[in-house]
C-alpha cells in the first residue's frame, strides 16, 4: 500500500475541490511565485511550490483529485509564471524516478504515463524530452526508437564535453590560465566587483577555450588562500558561475580534494574552512560532502563505544583495591586517552562549521553520532566555546559591568550571528546559546573564562526574577527553566572537570545561594547520581575522587589534620558529592573519626559546605539501610554516627539547616520518630543545652536559676561557646517557620509512637523512642524559650486554647511550651501597671516606712499583673477537662501549677555561692600573671560574672517573695473539696503531680516543692498526711506503665518526697514546728471546727514515724512485686527508681535485707539472659552495700515497744494521742464509738477473710478490685488509700464520689468524732500482736484445710513483718477518710453488716473460725479502750 504523507494537499480540500479546495491551493500558490520561491531555493521553506506539486500529482493519481482539475490548475498560473511549467515538470521528473524503483508505486505508473499525456497540450514537449528518461519518453510517444535517440544523446554529448580540438593546444591553454591566475591572485574588495570577475573569467573560457572545472578549481584554491573574501567575492562569484553549470560538480570537486588528502597527509584547515563557507552558503549540500569524507560513520561509533567501555572498566577497577604495585603500573597505562583517535575529516568539518559560526551544520553533524562523541575532541569543543564566547559578549558586557570581558576575536571570515543583548533575546527564534551550552555540557570547563561569564549572567537573571513582582514572573518562567538546566548539565558538571579551582567554586555559591535550598538540593542529587554517568570524562573524574578519597581517610589521625584537611578541600572544589558520599560511608562504619574528619573540613568552600549538607540528607534517607539493628530493639550505629557527626559538623561550620530540619519535620508527619535523634544531637551541640537523666544534684539546682547561672553550671558543656550556633539554628527555624511546627509534631508523637507507630515493635524500643521524642521536645522547648526574645516568643506560639483544641497537644506539652509566653504577659503587665503608678501625683507621708510600702506596691503590683493574665487563661483551662474534675480543683490552682517553675518556687543559694566561689578561685589563680593582657582581661570578665551573679541572685530572691505572696493570695481558692478529700488529692495527683513529675527532672524536683509548698502555706482542704500516703502507697502499677527516662524522673520525684520525710522523721523539734500545727497533718476531720484544730486533731510525731515505717514498707512491697514480675521493664524501672532513691530508701535494715535477696536473685537469673537488667542490679547491690552502715533496725526507726495484754496476750500501747482523745471524748460519745468500733471490728474480719482470700494467687487479686471498693462503703471506709484501691485510684478519681456526698449530707455534724490517732495506735499495738504471734497464724493456716501456699503468700512470708498487719493497716485508712460517710454508715446499723459477714462467710469455707476469733479480739481491744 502507497503510504504518502499529504501535509499541504490534504483529503478534505479535494474532497471540498469545487467548494474550497481549488481556491486553497491557488492562494498557496499565488503566495509562493510573490515570494520568488523557485525550484532551486526551496530547502528549508515550509508549504514550498515543489511541494504542492508532489503532493497534488499523487493526490490526482490516487483518484482523489480529477485530472482535469490539475490541468485548469497548470494552464491557468502557466500565463501567470514562465517557469511555473517547468517546475512541474521537474517534480514529474522526480515521481517518475519514485515510480521506477519503489516497488509499492510501479503499479501507478501507467496512471502517470496518462497524466502526462493529458497536459501535452499544456506543457511544451520539448521540456519533457529534456527532463524525462528516455523510457518515459518512449511510453509518452514523444520518441520512436529509444535505441537511435540514444546514440545521437551520447554523441552529441561526446562532441560537447569530450572532444578536443586540434588547435587547443597546451600552449595555447596556458595563457588562459596564467591570466585567470593573475586575476585571482590580485583581488581586492575595493578594486573589483563580484560582477566583472565574473565577466572576465568567462571572457577567458571563450577566449581561450580553457576547461570550465579547471577553472572551477582554480576559483576554489583561490578561495582557500583568501577566506576573508568569501562574502565580497567568492560566495557571489561561485552562486552565479554554478547557474551556467551543475551543481554537483562543486560538491563533487571538493570531495576529490578531501580524498586526495585521505592518501597522504592531514587535512589543512583552509580546506575544512572553504567546505564550511561553501555548506553555509548553500552551495554544497552536507550530507552530499559527508559521502566523501572519512572514516565511515560504523567504525567511528565502534571506535566511541570501545572507549566508553574502557572508560567504564577503569572507574570499576578504581573502587577495588589492589595489592599488587605491579598491577597497579599497568592499570595507570592502561588508562584511556579520548584524544587519542586518528585523523577524522568530518569532525574536521564539525570544527570548521563551528569556527564560521554556523551552528546549524555544525549540530546536524553531531546528531549523526553518539551523544558527545563528536564534543569529546578538544578542538571542537574550544570552536565551540569560542563561538559561545562572541555571542553573549554583549549581554554579559550589560548585566556585568564591573567584570573586564575577554571575548576573542574572530576571523574575518565569520559569519555574523545574531547576538545576545538582553534576556528576552535568548527565547527568540533564532537564538541558540541555550542549545549550544546544552551540547557542550561539561566540556565548558576547557574555557573558564565562558564559564564564569555564563555564572555571572545566570547570577544576574536570578537576582532579577526573585526581586521582581509576582505578576511579570510568569514570562521569564521558560528563561529561569533553561537556567536551571544550564546549572544542573553545564555549570556544575564543567567545575568536576577543573581541578582545585576555588574561584570558581565561589562563582557557583554566589548564583546557588540565590535559589531555595529546594531547588538547590534538586540540583545537587542530578549532579552527583546522574551527571556523573552521562559522560566518559565525568566517570573517570568520579573514579578518581573516589580513589583519592580512600587514600585520604586511610591515612587521616588526629596529629595530620591540617594536612589531610588541605588534601580534602581541593578534591572538594571540583568533586564535593563524591568526596563527601565517601567520607560520610566510612564515617557510619567507624564513629571513631568523626572527630578527626570534622577538624580536617575546615578548608571547605560555601558551595561545598552546602553539598554536605544534601549528602548528609540524602545518607539519612538511605531506604536500602536498615535503622534498626538485628535485635530491632536498638538504634542501628550507622545512624546514631551520623546523627553525631552532624550535630559536631553543624556546630563548627555555618552550613545552612533549613533542609535537615525540613526532613525531620516530614519524618515527623509521616509517623517517624527514629530521626528525632538528628534534632536531639544538633539543638544539643549548636545550643549546648542538653537533656540528661544523669544531672548531677548540683546542676539540677543550678538549672533552676537564672539564665547566667545555667549557662555558667547548669549544663555539662560550655553554653556561652555557642552563641554564634545557637543564633544560625534559631535563624533557620524561623526564616522556614518550623519552630512551632515542629513543637507541635513532636508533641503529637509522644502518643503516636505508642498507638501508631508500635505495631510491630519491641516494647523496649518503643520506650526509648518515646523518650527520646519527649527529651527532644523539652531540649527543644528549652532552646526556643532562651533563643527567641519573649516578644517574639509570644508572637510567634498560640495560645493553649488553640494547642489544645486545633492541635490536639496534650495539656502537658501544651503548658509547657506556653509557660514562658505566659510569664513574659504577666512581666509585661507588670511594667504597665508600675507605670501608670508613677504617672500618678506621689503623696508624701514620711520615710519612715517607704521601704515597705514600696515592696507591699510590687507586691500588690505582680498580683494584679498575674490576676490579669491566669485569670483569663483558667477560662481557657476549664475546658480541657470534664466539668466533673473542676468539683474538687480550681481551675485557677490547675494554671498556676502548670505555669510555675522552680525558679518561681525556690531560690537556689547554695549554687549561687558556689559557682562564685569557683569564678573567685579562677581570680586567685590569674593573680600571678596579672601583667599579661589576655589574663587581666580575663579577670575583669569574672568580675563581672561575679556582679551580675549576685545582681541575678538578688533579683530571683524578690521574684520568689511576689510568687509566694501572690500564692499565699490565691490559696483559699484551689481546692474546692466540693466532694470529698479523697477525690481532691485523686485529682491533684492524676491532673497535676504524675504528669509533670515525669516530664522532666526539673519538674520532679517541682512537684516536690509544690507539695511542700502547699503544706507551708496551710492550704485549704490539701492534706498532706493524705497526699504523701497516696504517693508512697502501691506504686507498682505506675512503675510498670513508666519507659526508662520517666521512671528515673519518677524516681527522682520520690527522692525528694522521701527527703522532706526524713527530715521530719529525724527531728521531733523540727516536725513539731513545721507539721505541728498545719492542717495537712489533720486526722480527725470536723464539720463545725472551722479552723480551730487541737492537738488532738493532729498527727503526732510517734505516730508519724509508723506512718513512715508502714511507707517505707509500702514501697518495698511494690518494689519486689515488680523485680520478681519476671517482665523486662517492670525490672528495669524498679531497678531505676531504686537507684534514685537509694539515698532515703530503704531506711530499715530488714527491708533492706529483703530487697537484697531480690536484686542477688535478678543478678544469678539475669546474667546471660538479658544482660542490661545485671548491669542495673549489680550497680545496685553495689551501692545499696555501700550504704548499709546508715541503715537502722526497725527498732531505732520507730518506737516498738511491746507489753503483755492481760485479755489476750497480745501487746498494746495507748499513745499519748489516744490517752488525750479519750480525755477530751464524752462518755456517751465513747459508748457510741465503742459501738461503731464492734461493728467495724466485724466488717473489718470480713475485710480481713477476703484479703487473705485476695492474696492467694496474683490474678485473685486483680479480679477482687470490685469487690475490695464495695468492701470500703459498707466498712464506712472512704478513704481510697486503702491497700487495694490506692492501686487504681492513683490515676483515677473513685466512682463513687456522688454517693458518698448523699450520705454526708444526712449525718449531724456534732456527733462526728471519729479518732484516727486511735486507730494508728491501735494498729501500731496490732501490727506488734501480729509479729509477736507469728506461730499461731501458722497454725491458724494449717486449720485453714487448704494446704497451699501462693507465691504472694511466699513473697509476703519472705518479707519483714510490717507494722501493721493488712487488716489493722486497711482500718487505720479506713478511718482516716471522710468521717462523715463513716458515721453515717454506723448509724445504719450492725445488722447489715453482719448480714454481709455472713454472706462473705458462705463463701469463704474454712476460713470462719479465724474471722470470728479476730472479731472477739477486736471488740475486747475496744472495751478495754472504752
Amino acid at each position: 500500500m502507497v503510504t504518502i504523507s499529504f501535509d499541504i494537499v490534504t483529503n478534505d480540500i479535494c474532497k471540498a475541490w469545487d467548494k474550497s479546495g481549488k481556491s486553497t491551493i491557488e492562494k498557496l500558490i499565488q503566495n509562493r511565485i510573490d515570494e520568488g520561491s523557485t525550484i532551486y531555493n526551496w530547502i528549508g521553506k515550509t508549504k514550498d511550490l515543489r511541494q504542492i506539486i508532489y503532493e497534488l500529482t499523487y493526490q490526482t493519481l490516487l483518484g482523489r483529485c480529477k485530472a482535469e482539475n490539475f490541468n485548469l490548475l497548470v494552464s491557468s498560473f502557466k500565463e501567470k509564471d514562465e517557469n511555473f511549467c517547468s517546475d512541474v515538470v521537474d517534480v514529474w521528473s522526480l515521481i517518475d524516478a519514485e515510480l521506477s524503483t519503489i516497488d509499492e508505486r510501479k503499479k501507478m505508473k501507467d496512471k502517470f504515463i496518462q497524466l502526462v499525456s493529458s497536459f501535452k497540450d499544456s506543457i511544451d514537449a520539448a521540456l519533457l524530452k529534456e527532463r524525462f528518461d528516455v523510457e518515459t519518453l518512449k511510453e509518452l510517444k514523444l520518441i520512436g526508437d529509444t535505441k537511435t535517440f540514444q546514440q545521437k544523446y551520447i554523441k552529441t554529448k561526446t562532441r560537447l564535453f569530450y572532444k578536443q580540438q586540434k588547435f587547443n593546444l597546451l600552449r595555447e591553454e596556458m595563457e588562459g590560465y596564467s591570466k585567470l591566475i593573475a586575476e585571482l591572485g590580485d583581488l581586492n574588495e575595493k578594486r573589483i566587483k563580484p560582477e566583472i570577475l565574473l565577466e572576465i573569467i568567462k571572457s577567458l573560457i571563450g577566449c581561450f577555450n580553457i576547461d570550465p572545472n579547471r577553472v572551477l578549481d582554480l576559483l576554489l584554491e583561490s578561495f582557500e588562500c583568501h577566506p576573508e573574501f568569501s562574502k565580497s567575492i567568492f560566495v557571489p562569484v561561485l552562486r552565479e558561475y554554478l547557474q551556467l553549470c551543475e551543481r554537483s560538480t562543486l560538491c563533487h570537486l571538493v570531495g576529490f580534494k578531501f580524498s586526495h588528502y585521505q592518501k597522504t597527509s592531514s587535512t589543512p584547515s583552509s580546506l575544512y574552512i572553504v567546505a564550511a563557507l561553501l555548506i553555509q552558503n548553500d552551495l554544497v549540500n552536507l550530507r552530499d560532502l559527508l559521502l566523501h569524507l572519512t572514516p565511515d560513520d560504523e567504525s567511528l561509533k565502534t571506535k566511541w563505544n570501545k572507549y566508553v567501555d574502557e572508560v567504564k572498566e577503569e572507574a570499576r577497577r578504581s573502587t577495588i583495591m589492589i595489592l599488587n604495585p605491579q598491577d597497579k603500573k599497568e592499570d595507570k597505562e592502561n588508562k584511556a586517552k579520548v584524544d587519542e583517535i586518528p585523523p577524522n575529516q568530518k569532525f574536521g568539518l564539525c570544527e570548521a562549521l563551528l569556527k564560521i559560526g554556523d551552528w546549524k551544520h555544525a549540530v546536524e553533524i553531531m546528531e549523526m553520532f553518539e551523544p558527545n562523541q563528536v564534543l569529546a575532541q578538544k578542538s571542537i569543543s574550544l570552536a565551540l566555546c569560542q563561538l559561545l564566547h562572541y555571542t553573549i559578549d554583549p549581554l554579559y558586557n550589560r548585566k556585568s559591568p564591573g567584570y573586564r570581558s575577554t571575548c576573542p576575536s574572530m576571523p574575518a571570515y565569520h559569519v555574523t550571528s545574531k547576538r545576545v543583548t538582553n534576556y528576552p533575546d535568548l527565547l527568540a527564534d533564532n537564538c541558540t546559546i541555550f542549545d549550544m551550552l546544552l551540547q557542550l555540557g561539561c566540556k565548558t570547563s576547557l574555557d573558564p573564562g565562558l564559564l564564569v561569564k555564563v555564572i555571572r549572567i545566570g547570577k544576574n537573571f536570578f537576582s532579577e526574577y526573585y526581586a521582581s513582582p509576582d505578576e511579570e514572573r510568569p514570562k521569564l518562567k521558560r528563561i529561569f527553566g533553561n537556567m536551571l538546566g544550564l546549572v544542573s548539565h553545564v555549570i556544575l558538571p564543567s567545575l568536576s572537570l577543573l581541578l582545585c579551582n576555588a574561584n570558581v567554586s565561589f562563582e557557583v555559591w554566589g548564583l546557588m545561594k540565590l535559589l531555595p535550598y529546594q531547588i538547590r538540593y534538586r540540583i545537587y542529587g542530578d549532579w552527583k547520581n546522574e551527571c556523573y554517568d552521562s559522560h566518559p570524562e565525568l566517570m573517570l573524574a568520579r573514579a578518581g575522587v573516589i580513589d583519592k578519597t580512600k587514600y585520604i581517610m586511610r591515612r587521616l589521625t588526629k596529629e595530620n589534620v591540617k594536612q589531610t584537611g588541605r588534601q580534602m578541600g581541593k578534591l572538594s572544589h571540583s568533586s564535593p558529592c563524591i568526596l563527601f558520599d565517601s567520607i560520610l560511608s566510612q564515617i557510619q562504619r567507624y564513629d571513631n573519626l568523626i572527630g578527626p574528619v570534622v577538624d580536617a573540613l575546615k578548608y571547605l568552600t560555601d558551595l561545598t559546605y552546602d553539598c554536605l549538607a544534601f549528602c548528609i540528607i540524602e545518607a539519612l534517607a538511605n531506604p536500602q539501610k536498615e535503622r534498626m539493628k538485628h535485635d530491632d530493639t536498638n538504634i542501628s550505629n550507622w545512624l546514631q554516627s551520623l546523627a553525631s557527626f552532624c550535630g559536631n559538623i553543624l556546630k563548627k561550620y555555618s552550613i545552612e539547616l533549613s533542609g535537615l530540619l525540613q526532613y525531620v519535620g516530614n519524618q515527623l508527619k509521616a509517623g517517624k520518630s527514629l530521626d528525632l535523634l538528628i534534632l536531639k544531637e544538633v539543638v544539643q551541640k549548636m545550643s549546648g543545652i542538653e537533656i540528661s537523666e544523669e544531672v548531677t544534684n548540683d546542676q539540677l539546682e543550678a538549672l533552676h536559676g537564672g539564665e547566667l547561672l545555667k549557662a555558667e553550671a547548669g549544663y555539662f558543656g560550655q553554653i556561652r561557646n555557642t552563641k554564634k550556633s545557637s543564633n544560625r539554628l534559631k535563624d533557620s527555624l524561623l526564616s522556614q517557620n518550623l519552630a512551632l511546627p515542629l513543637c507541635i509534631l513532636m508533641a503529637q508523637q509522644r502518643t503516636g509512637i505508642v498507638f501508631t507507630e508500635s505495631n510491630d515493635m519491641h516494647l523496649k524500643l518503643m520506650g526509648k523512642l518515646a523518650d527520646q521524642c519527649h527529651d527532644t521536645l523539652v531540649q527543644f522547648g528549652n532552646f526556643l524559650s532562651i533563643q527567641l526574645g519573649s516578644d517574639e516568643y509570644n508572637k510567634r506560639f498560640p495560645s493553649i486554647e488553640v494547642l489544645t483544641s486545633q492541635y490536639h497537644t496534650p495539656p502537658d506539652a501544651a503548658f509547657f511550651l506556653t509557660k514562658p509566653m505566659y510569664q513574659y504577659q504577666i512581666a509585661t503587665k507588670y511594667d504597665e501597671l508600675r507605670k501608670q503608678e508613677r504617672s500618678k501625683p506621689k503623696m508624701t507621708n514620711g520615710n519612715s516606712s517607704s521601704s515597705s510600702s514600696s515592696s507591699n506596691d510590687k507586691t500588690q503590683r505582680y498580683i494584679a499583673a498575674s490576676e490579669a493574665v491566669i485569670g483569663p487563661l483558667s477560662q481557657q483551662v476549664h475546658q480541657m477537662h470534664d466539668s466533673k474534675i473542676w468539683l474538687d480543683i480550681s481551675p485557677r490552682f490547675y494554671t498556676t501549677f502548670w505555669t510555675l517553675s522552680l525558679y518561681d518556687l525556690q531560690v537556689p543559694n547554695n549554687a549561687y555561692e558556689r559557682e562564685i566561689a569557683k569564678v573567685k578561685q579562677s581570680i586567685v589563680a590569674l593573680d600571678n600573671d596579672s601583667h599579661d593582657g589576655r589574663k587581666r582581661r580575663e579577670k575583669e570578665r569574672f568580675e563581672a560574672l561575679i556582679i551580675k551573679l549576685k545582681d541575678e541572685e538578688k533579683k530571683q530572691e524578690e521574684h520568689h517573695n511576689r510568687v509566694k505572696a501572690r500564692m499565699k493570695h490565691e490559696r483559699q481558692q484551689w481546692f474546692l473539696a466540693k466532694t470529698t478529700k479523697n477525690d481532691t488529692i485523686t485529682k491533684f495527683l492524676q491532673l497535676c503531680i504524675f504528669p509533670r513529675a515525669i516530664f522532666s527532672a526539673l519538674d520532679a524536683v517541682y512537684c516536690s516543692k509544690m507539695i511542700h509548698m502547699l503544706h507551708q502555706l496551710k492550704t485549704n482542704n490539701f492534706s498532706t498526711l493524705l497526699c504523701l500516703d497516696r504517693i508512697f502507697t502501691d506504686i507498682s502499677y505506675t512503675i510498670a506503665s513508666l519507659t526508662e527516662n520517666e521512671s528515673s524522673r519518677y524516681g527522682r520525684f520520690l527522692c525528694c518526697m522521701l527527703g522532706i520525710i526524713k527530715k521530719w522523721h529525724a527531728d521531733k523539734s523540727l516536725y513539731e514546728k513545721e507539721c505541728g500545727n498545719f492542717p495537712g497533718f489533720v486526722t480527725v476531720l470536723r464539720a463545725n471546727a472551722g479552723n480551730g484544730a487541737t492537738k488532738a486533731d493532729q498527727l503526732d510525731f510517734e505516730n508519724f514515724r509508723h506512718v513512715c515505717h508502714k511507707w517505707q514498707y509500702k514501697l518495698t512491697k511494690a518494689i519486689v512485686v515488680c523485680l520478681e514480675s519476671q517482665e523486662f521493664c517492670q525490672i528495669r524501672n524498679a531497678l531505676v527508681i531504686l537507684t534514685k532513691i537509694l539515698p532515703f530508701f530503704p531506711a530499715v535494715t530488714s527491708l533492706a535485707s529483703a530487697l537484697e535477696k531480690r536484686i542477688d536473685k535478678i543478678r544469678t537469673e539475669e546474667k546471660e539472659k538479658r544482660p542490661d537488667l545485671f548491669a542495673l542490679a549489680m550497680g545496685y547491690s553495689g551501692l545499696l552495700k555501700g550504704r548499709k552502715n546508715a541503715l537502722v533496725p526497725e527498732h531505732v526507726f520507730h518506737n516498738k515497744s511491746q507489753p503483755k495484754s492481760a485479755a489476750s496476750g497480745s501487746t498494746t500501747v495507748k499513745t499519748p494521742t489516744s490517752t488525750a482523745t479519750d480525755k477530751k471524748t464524752s462518755s456517751s460519745s465513747n459508748h457510741n464509738r465503742s459501738k461503731s468500733k464492734e461493728s467495724k471490728s466485724s466488717s473489718g474480719a470480713s475485710k480481713r477473710k477476703s484479703e487473705d482470700k485476695r492474696e492467694k494467687t496474683p490474678k485473685e487479686s486483680s479480679k477482687s478490685g470490685d469487690s475490695k471498693s464495695k468492701d470500703s462503703k459498707d466498712g464506712g471506709g472512704g478513704d481510697s488509700t486503702t491497700s487495694s484501691g490506692s492501686k487504681k485510684s492513683t490515676m483515677h478519681p473513685p466512682k463513687s464520689s456522688s454517693e458518698r456526698d448523699s450520705k454526708r449530707r444526712k449525718v449531724d455534724p456534732s456527733t462526728t468524732t471519729s479518732s484516727t490517732a486511735d486507730n494508728s495506735s491501735k494498729e501500731s499495738s496490732s501490727s506488734r500482736n501480729s509479729h509477736g504471734g507469728s506461730e499461731k497464724r501458722k497454725e491458724e493456716e494449717k486449720r485453714d484445710g487448704s494446704g497451699k501456699r501462693s507465691i504472694s503468700k511466699e513473697r509476703k512470708r519472705e518479707l519483714p513483718s510490717p507494722t501493721q498487719s493488712s487488716t489493722d493497716s486497711k482500718r487505720y485508712r479506713a478511718e482516716n477518710g471522710s468521717a462523715v460517710s463513716r458515721h453515717s454508715k454506723e448509724k445504719d446499723g450492725g445488722k447489715t453488716r453482719r448480714s454481709d459477714g455472713k454472706s462473705k462467710k458462705d463463701h469463704h469455707g474454712a476460713a470462719v473460725a479465724d474471722v470470728k476469733k479476730e472479731r472477739n479480739s477486736s471488740k475486747d481491744r475496744v472495751g478495754r479502750r472504752t
